[in-house]
């Protein structure tokens, strides 16, 4: 692989000046890691939106691009689970890949705090719903900055898709339907065991995919139907696999079960998609 690819060394400003609606992040604490949950790392009070770039592995690349948004309750990210694990696995297919650490609520340094948030963020609903507007700014400048740049990392402007999980599926798929621009618009979209509430979407809002499980006990699986039926009520490509199990988190993680193979499904899409 890639030594940058493996490290993940170079990273990207979202905002390349001063970043909007900052005033909540104003007293925060220093953005920090906390020790590893369901094998991943976890980052808190991320108030300066960063991308971190996993380059495609070499002589395989497509010149496609994908912004990856793990999630975490809009408090904190699951960065190695749904981020560089992700990555990684997309750069062996010949896929660049941006792992975007976006803002976050500010949590104080706690670790049973952090993991009372972890283990019931609908007690946390009114901090998630303040944070979520600037997280999906972050999500749009994303998608305009990696357009801007992505020539030096090998990527097609004509390529540059989204994925989310969980909070971060919100983020991407917000993201695939409230762009104001041709440079802030994704190619396409993917939000996974994703949270949704708007039922209308924009006329060309590019293709999504969508995955789930229906035993999942964090978020309704009837916001990845809603999200599938706003996309076909302006009659847009959208593509579900809901999962009678697989429980909420998944993302790479094998359970025996035929939410494993969500991936190789997402490969499809985007060959038949034409993608890569």
């Amino acid at each position: 692989m890639h030594e940058l690819a493996q490290l993940g060394a170079e990273t990207l400003r979202v905002w390349p000046n001063e970043v909007p609606d900052a005033e909540l992040w104003r007293d925060a604490g220093p953005e920090l890691e906390r020790p590893r949950w369901e094998n991943s790392r976890l980052v808190r009070n991320v108030s300066d939106p960063r991308l971190t770039v996993f380059p495609a592995d070499d002589g395989t690349a497509t010149g496609t691009g994908i912004i990856l948004c793990p999630g975490g309750a809009y408090h904190f990210l699951m960065v190695d689970k749904e981020g560089t694990d992700v990555a990684r696995w997309l750069n062996q297919r010949g896929i660049t890949a941006f792992v975007l650490k976006y803002r976050v609520f500010p949590t104080p340094d706690d670790d049973e705090a952090l993991a009372r948030i972890a283990t019931n963020p609908h007690a946390y609903r009114d901090q998630m719903d303040q944070v979520r507007p600037m997280v999906v700014a972050d999500g749009v400048q994303a998608v305009r900055a990696v357009r801007a740049c992505g020539s030096k990392f090998g990527v097609n402007s004509d390529r540059v898709g989204i994925m989310g999980f969980s909070a971060g599926g919100f983020v991407a798929a917000a993201t695939a339907s409230q762009y104001d621009s041709a440079e802030n618009r994704p190619d396409f979209a993917a939000a996974i065991y994703a949270g949704w509430s708007a039922p209308q979407v924009p006329a060309d809002v590019p293709p999504l995919f969508i995955a789930a499980a229906s035993d999942d006990p964090v978020v309704d699986t009837r916001a990845s139907t809603l999200l599938y039926n706003a996309w076909r009520s302006v009659n847009r490509p959208a593509e579900l696999h809901l999962y009678v199990s697989g429980g909420h988190g998944f993302a790479l993680r094998r359970q025996g079960l035929p939410s494993d193979v969500w991936i190789d499904r997402f490969w499809d899409w985007l060959q038949a998609e034409r993608l890569v």
